[in-house]
Formats: C-alpha cells, sequence, structure tokens
C-alpha cells in the first residue's frame, strides 16, 4: 500500500505543470507572455458584455503590473491586449461600430486613416477567434487574428490610443476596465 501511494506520489510529480494566471467565463489565459523580450504579466481580465450576450474576455499583459489606467497606456514598456470571442454575433459592422465610438470617446487624437487601416484587419468575429494587439514602444501596434499576423500600425500613438479604448475614461463598461486593471 505505502508503495502504491509512493508511485502515484512520483507519477503525479511527473506531470507537466500548466500554470494560468486567470479563468474567466471558460477563458484562461497563461500568466506570463514574451514581447520583444520583454516578460510581460496578466495585469488583469475582463468580460464585455452587451445585454445579456458575454461578446469576449479580454486581458491584459503589462511589463510592470498596474491598476492605473494612465500608467498602464502611458509607460513606455511593451505591452498586449488579448480578445477572446465568446459569440458569433461580433460582426464586421458591429465590430467597426465599436471601434469608432471606443476611439471616438476614448483616443480621438488618433487619425482617421490609422483606425479605418485597424479596422480592416478584421471581418466578422466569430465563437473561439483571436484577437492579439502587441504594443512594441517605437515600432507600432501588431495586430494578430487568430495566430495570423494582419499587419502593423506604426507608432506609439496608435498603441495608446487602442488601450485607451479599453481602460480610458469611456471604456465599453467599467467592469471590463476594472477586470483588465486587476480591479475586478
Amino acid at each position: 500500500m505505502r508503495r502504491m501511494i509512493v508511485v502515484a506520489l512520483v507519477a503525479m510529480l511527473a506531470l507537466p505543470v500548466v500554470v494560468t494566471a486567470g479563468e474567466l467565463a471558460g477563458v484562461s489565459m497563461p500568466d506570463q507572455v514574451t514581447v520583444a523580450g520583454k516578460t510581460l504579466q496578466l495585469n488583469g481580465m475582463g468580460l464585455r458584455k452587451k445585454l445579456w450576450v458575454k461578446v469576449y474576455v479580454a486581458g491584459l499583459y503589462l511589463e510592470n503590473k498596474t491598476s492605473d489606467a494612465n500608467e498602464a497606456v502611458s509607460a513606455p514598456e511593451p505591452k498586449r491586449l488579448v480578445m477572446h470571442f465568446l459569440t458569433n454575433k461580433a460582426t464586421k459592422k458591429k465590430m467597426d461600430a465599436a471601434w469608432d465610438e471606443g476611439f471616438e470617446a476614448n483616443a480621438p487624437e488618433v487619425p482617421a486613416d490609422q483606425v479605418d487601416r485597424f479596422k480592416a484587419f478584421f471581418g466578422d468575429m466569430k465563437k473561439g477567434d483571436v484577437i492579439e494587439l502587441t504594443i512594441v514602444p517605437e515600432e507600432g501596434t501588431h495586430v494578430v487574428v487568430n495566430g495570423v499576423e494582419k499587419g502593423v500600425i506604426k507608432g506609439d500613438g496608435f498603441g495608446q490610443g487602442i488601450l485607451k479604448v479599453f481602460i480610458g475614461p469611456n471604456p465599453p463598461t467599467e467592469d471590463l476596465k476594472n477586470g483588465l486593471l486587476g480591479k475586478g
């Protein structure tokens, strides 16, 4: 009997351990990612709901965790925002309108041509689709959809603007903002 317990413990120790920092609405995200040679920590996760529909779970990765939105936006370090879609109702038309509304309400300084180029990277978003927005200082914002890089929006201003859409003064929801800032 003792030997069986020892064998069972050894077997459990040999299993690989997958560490996730967060899970929300059935979406798990790793506690760390590497961007531009830097290790980023999962700062927080938030759920975007529209009425009763769960639209997506978003996660914000920062080099230095913070609950301060201005600090998260302005820190001159790599950042990543990940969106995991939970619905088939995120049509291109609805997404374009949401992006326009978000930039207008939070980052009107971002040039319209950059917003239009950004929106052109997306079609209808389906359940299980993933968007990664990776901001690299002095380089730009890399847009990846379902593992395929769609392009880069050059400059630091766009990256700051996209973060403001989610954690600026007029986010899609306060719950989403608070979750991304680790307050939720």
